[in-house]
C-alpha cells in the first residue's frame, strides 16, 4: 500500500540568512532556521524574523527532525523540537505531524515515550494556582489526579513549531494522570491555556525511520575531566542528567551541557552494589544492563529509626528502564507507571487498573549515595515522603514531594531470580532476602518458640544499645530495623510527565 504523503507544503526563504524554512503543517505559526538559528513567525506568505534561538543542547537523542514513523496506522513526520527546563531537569517535546493532517507530540517520560494529541476541554481549564499536587480533578468528566505542577521555561527549539512560548520566560506547565494509564498536561505558556492528552508509547512500535545513527557514548563531545578530582568521565546513556565520578564518587550534574559550568557534589563512605555497574542480566525475555544505582533510607512520620535499601537503575535500548529494588524483606521489579491510582485522602489503599491495593508503609524517604547515570538529576540529600502499597506479590508506590507526585508499579520477585539473570548464581545466599515470615506457616505458638522469641528479644536490645551512637546515614546501623520491600520504586521524581 503506498503511503499517504502531505499534498501542501510553504517554503520561504529565512528573513535572517535567505536559506529556505518549510513549514509542511497548516497549524505550525514558527519555526527556526536550522542555518542560523533565527526564529520566524510566519504571516501570511511572508516571514518575519522575530529573534534568535538559542543551541539545542545536544543530549544525543536517536530522534530527529524528519524522522518518520506510525501511530494507529497514522504515518507522520518529526518537524519540530522543543527544549523545556525546570529546576535540574532538561527535556525534549517533539512535534510531529501526520500526513493526511493535524498535529501531536512525542514527550519524554520518566524515561519513557508518551504520544499525546491535542485536546479540548468542555470547561474552561482551572487556573494552575488551584490545581494542588495529590488533588483529583477532572477535565471533561474524566477524573484526574494532579501529579505535577511546576513553572517551566523554553530554552531552546528546533525546526516547525505550532506554538513559541517566550525563551526563558517561566510559565506553569500541570501534568494530570488517570487510574486507566492516560496523561494529560495543561500548558499555561499559550492563551488560552492548551491541553493534550495521550498514552505511553514503545519506541519499537513507531516504526520509526530516519533515526540518528545510535552514537557510542565514548567520543570527544561526551568526554570529560572530573570537576573534582580530573579523572576522564565518560557519559553512555543518551538520557543522562547526572553521573557519577568511579575515582572519587563525586555526583556530577551534566544538565548544563558538557564543556559549560560542570556542577558536582562529593561523596563520602561509598555502599558497594551486590550488582557490578554495567552487568547485564536477562529479565522479562529481553537484555537490561545496571546502568545507576543508589542507596536510600526511611523514617517513619515519629520515629528517628532508620531503615535503608537499595535500588538499580536496569536499562534497555527498547523497553527504557526500569528499577530491581534491594530491601529486607525481598526483591522487587518496578517501573514508573504512565497514569495514576486512585487514592482517597485518608492514603489507606490505592486503585490501578482494577486492582485494589493496601498499604504497607508511609515513611520519608532520602537518597544518600548514588552512582552510575541517571535520567533524572540525582544528588544526595533528595527527600520525598513516600507510601507503599501491595496486593498479594503486586507493588504499587508513592513518591511525593511539593511540586510533584510519581508513581510506580511492579511485582516482588526471589533475589535467586535476580542472581541468575545477572551470572551471580554462585553468590545466591547473598541475594536471600526475608521474602517470608518464620512463622508464616506456624499454626500456634509452643512453649519452645515462645522462648526462643525471648532470648531474641533480650538479644535485639542489646543490638539497639550498640547501635545508639552510630550514623544513622551507614545502613550498618539497621540491623534492628525493617526495611520497606518498595523503597520509592524509581528514585526522585523527575518531571511529571516530562523528563
Amino acid at each position: 500500500m503506498t503511503e499517504p504523503t502531505i499534498q501542501r507544503a510553504y517554503r520561504a526563504a529565512c528573513p535572517g540568512c535567505g536559506a529556505p524554512v518549510e513549514f509542511r503543517s497548516a497549524q505550525s505559526t514558527h519555526a527556526v532556521c536550522a542555518y542560523c538559528q533565527s526564529t520566524v513567525v510566519r504571516d501570511g506568505d511572508r516571514l518575519e524574523r522575530i529573534g534568535k534561538m538559542a543551541d539545542v543542547f545536544a543530549d544525543y537523542s536517536r530522534l530527529q527532525l524528519m524522522a518518520s514513523g506510525r501511530w494507529k496506522d497514522r504515518a507522520f513526520t518529526v518537524v519540530g523540537r522543543l527544549q523545556y527546563r525546570y529546576g535540574g531537569t532538561t527535556w525534549n517535546e517533539w512535534q510531529v505531524v501526520f500526513n493526511e493532517g493535524g498535529t501531536g507530540t512525542l514527550s519524554e517520560d520518566n524515561g519513557s515515550f508518551v504520544f499525546t494529541l491535542p485536546a479540548q476541554s468542555t470547561r474552561e481549564l482551572s487556573a494552575a494556582e488551584h490545581l494542588r499536587v495529590g488533588a483529583r480533578t477532572a477535565v471533561s468528566g474524566k477524573p484526574y489526579t494532579v501529579t505535577f505542577n511546576q513553572p517551566v521555561a523554553l530554552v531552546s527549539a528546533q525546526g516547525e513549531l505550532d506554538h513559541l512560548p517566550r525563551l526563558g520566560e517561566a510559565f506553569a506547565m500541570v501534568e494530570l494522570r488517570s487510574e486507566d494509564g492516560e496523561v494529560a498536561s495543561i500548558d499555561y505558556g499559550t492563551t488560552p491555556p492548551s491541553l493534550s492528552a495521550g498514552r505511553e508509547v514503545r519506541m519499537a512500535d513507531l516504526d520509526l525511520k530516519g533515526l540518528r545513527e545510535a552514537q557510542v557514548r565514548d567520543d570527544t563531545g561526551r568526554a570529560f575531566n572530573c570537576p573534582n578530582c580530573g579523572a576522564p568521565i565518560q557519559v553512555k546513556l543518551d538520557a543522562s542528567k547526572s553521573i557519577t565520578c568511579s575515582s572519587c564518587d563525586s555526583i556530577i550534574d551534566l544538565t548544563r551541557g558538557v564543556g559549560g559550568e560542570l556542577r558536582h557534589a562529593e561523596q563520602h563512605e561509598p555502599v558497594r552494589p551486590l550488582i557490578p555497574l554495567g552487568s547485564t542480566g536477562v529479565l522479562q525475555g529481553a537484555a537490561w544492563q545496571v546502568v545507576g544505582f543508589q542507596h536510600r533510607m526511611g523514617t517513619e512520620p515519629g520515629d528517628d529509626e532508620h531503615f535503608g535499601w537499595d535500588e538499580y537503575l536496569v536499562f534497555n535500548a527498547e523497553r527504557g528502564f526500569m528499577f530491581l529494588v534491594d530491601a529486607e524483606d525481598g526483591w522487587s521489579i518496578v517501573k514508573p507507571t504512565t497514569g495514576a491510582p486512585a487514592m482517597p485522602s485518608s492514603g489507606q489503599h490505592a486503585s490501578y487498573l482494577g486492582t485494589r491495593y493496601g498499604l504497607q508503609y508511609a515513611y520519608n524517604a532520602e537518597t544518600t549515595y548514588v552512582a552510575g547515570e541517571f535520567y533524572w538529576p540525582v544528588s544526595r540529600g533528595q527527600r520525598s515522603f513516600n507510601r507503599d502499597f501491595a496486593a498479594g506479590k503486586n507493588l504499587l508506590s508513592m513518591e511525593q514531594t511539593p511540586g510533584e507526585m510519581t508513581w510506580s508499579a511492579g511485582h516482588r520477585v526471589e533475589g535467586e531470580l535476580i542472581a541468575r539473570a545477572f551470572g551471580l548464581a554462585g553468590k545466591d545466599a547473598a541475594f536471600k532476602r526475608s521474602d517470608a515470615s518464620p512463622l508464616s506457616n506456624s499454626s500456634g505458638l509452643g512453649c519452645g518458640t515462645v522462648i526462643v522469641l525471648l532470648i531474641l528479644f533480650i538479644v535485639l536490645l542489646g543490638l539497639l544499645r550498640a547501635c545508639s551512637s552510630c550514623d544513622p546515614t551507614r545502613e550498618n546501623c539497621t540491623a534492628t530495623s525493617y526495611r520497606s520491600s518498595g523503597g520509592s520504586w524509581g528514585g526522585f521524581s523527575t518531571g511529571g510527565g516530562h523528563k
